[in-house]
């Protein structure tokens, strides 16, 4: 653990030479809590709604009553956090475009969902909820905190309980 304080440290001390894209791209904001840019955020929040969304229908023709109900849930509510973004940006509140695809690793697990059935496809959407809450949590916190846009950040502030709430149910599946 010390060893991965000090390269985060190292990576800060030479910010002027990484972009912040990449330090939230491979973790190292997050690790060290430091707010997401503006256009970062945008593009997590918005492949992460798009990701729940897809995965969200998925299970509801595939998974048990219990899946089927959470996935209901993640669609309704991303689909409305979705809007909220888009009118944050086409009302030029927010000065960041949104994004046109998925990250791979959100569709390397749309691909690994969608040759799953039953038990195991229940597991792997559960596992793949808590995953994606757990780090959307985290992003929307630091935003929140610290973003640089002010309508962005009070955004960020007021939808971060229903994705604490989300986090807290997609563990409560796992039992």
């Amino acid at each position: 653990m010390k060893r991965v304080a000090i390269v985060a440290l190292a990576v800060l001390a030479a910010a002027p030479a990484f972009s912040q894209s990449a330090a939230e791209k491979t973790g190292v904001n997050s690790l060290v809590g430091v707010a997401p840019k503006t256009r970062d955020f945008i593009k997590e929040a918005a492949t992460s709604d798009r990701f729940e969304i897809v995965a969200g229908q998925l299970a509801l023709k595939r998974g048990d009553d219990a899946t089927k109900t959470f996935a209901q849930q993640m669609v309704t509510d991303h689909q409305k956090t979705t809007g909220e973004l888009k009118e944050l940006v086409s009302s030029g509140k927010v000065k960041a475009p949104l994004p046109n695809a998925m990250t791979s690793s959100q569709q390397a697990m749309l691909k690994t969902l969608g040759g799953l059935q039953g038990v195991l496809f229940n597991k792997q959407y559960h596992a793949d909820q808590v995953k994606v809450h757990k780090g959307a949590v985290d992003l929307f916190k630091r935003y929140a905190a610290g973003g640089d846009n002010a309508d962005l950040k009070a955004w960020a502030a007021s939808t971060r309980p229903a994705i604490e709430h989300h986090f807290q149910m997609a563990k409560d599946l796992n039992k």
